[in-house]
């Protein structure tokens, strides 16, 4: 394979990738554009999702595919429990109790797994996982083919839902303006909490697309939340489309540095991206 070949084939695998590093980042910053609070626990509730992908394929043995819409609803509950009764009461609290609160959510989600999972990682074997079919010297993996078309399918349907129902546009009416939104009689108590679980599924969609090429533990969270602060600043904080494309841009980066550096040195590529968008335009590139 000569090096425009391998370029071309590190580029797609970057882009599949991306499919899920933009619902992380989809996730987050739908929670964040709307509520105004940064959910420290965003990446445990992917591991949690990892984890019931797992369980699923073990004991049932159900396509990690298909216990996509096994994660959503479970997440779904998961996130507006989680907003309605603890993140709720002190929405009007300072900043730093909010951090501490989603912090410590952290924390409790991760040792609680630890205890029963232990810290051992687990992975998943697929045989069909190493599929793939040539197009002109290119290999293109069908599974990640299928993670790209499902997360694009899923960020394509939440962007009709924000945009084209009445539920959508009270969500972003909330986000806009907390006080028009009480004047014209929304429920803004409920718009947070629907805005934080449907921003949680995200990563519930994330982490069944991604089980079947990564490993799990308890303490993976903690990997994909940085990756998930790193696209919304990319990409402006509260900016859908902003995530969206700068989600895809990490995972090319992403995919670049493990290709053409040593270990685990590609990551300086990703945060090397975030220092420079900073410094130069520092609400982000899709932000104004």
């Amino acid at each position: 394979m000569d090096f425009l070949s391998i370029l071309i084939q590190t580029f797609i695998t970057g882009i599949s990738m991306g499919g899920v590093y933009l619902l992380i980042g989809i996730g987050l910053t739908l929670i964040f554009g709307v509520i105004k609070v940064i959910n420290f626990a965003h990446g445990s509730f992917m591991m949690i999702a990892m984890y019931v992908t797992l369980w699923l394929f073990n004991r049932f043995d159900i396509n990690p595919y298909l216990s996509v819409l096994i994660n959503i609803p479970l997440i779904f509950v998961i996130g507006y429990l989680v907003q309605r009764f603890l993140i709720n009461p002190i929405l009007d609290a300072p900043h730093l109790n909010q951090l501490l609160l989603t912090l410590g959510l952290l924390l409790v989600i991760e040792n609680t797994m630890l205890y029963f999972k232990g810290a051992d990682p687990y992975t998943m074997k697929i045989g069909y996982s190493v599929q793939s079919i040539k197009a002109g010297g290119i290999i293109l993996s069908i599974p990640r083919l299928i993670i790209l078309s499902v997360a694009l399918l899923y960020a394509g349907l939440l962007h009709l839902f924000l945009s084209k129902t009445e539920t959508g546009r009270a969500i972003r009416a909330t986000a806009s303006d907390r006080q028009a939104a009480l004047s014209v009689g929304i429920n803004v108590r409920l718009m947070y909490a629907l805005a934080f679980a449907i921003g949680s599924t995200c990563v519930g969609v994330a982490g069944a697309l991604i089980m079947m090429f990564f490993y799990v533990h308890p303490y993976v969270g903690h990997t994909f939340l940085i990756l998930a602060f790193v696209i919304v600043i990319l990409g402006g904080l509260g900016s859908f489309f902003g995530a969206f494309v700068a989600g895809l841009l990490i995972g090319v980066i992403d995919t670049f540095g493990a290709t053409f550096l040593p270990g685990t040195s590609g990551r300086m590529l990703i945060f090397g991206a975030m220092i420079v968008v900073l410094l130069f335009k520092p609400t982000g590139l899709f932000k104004r």
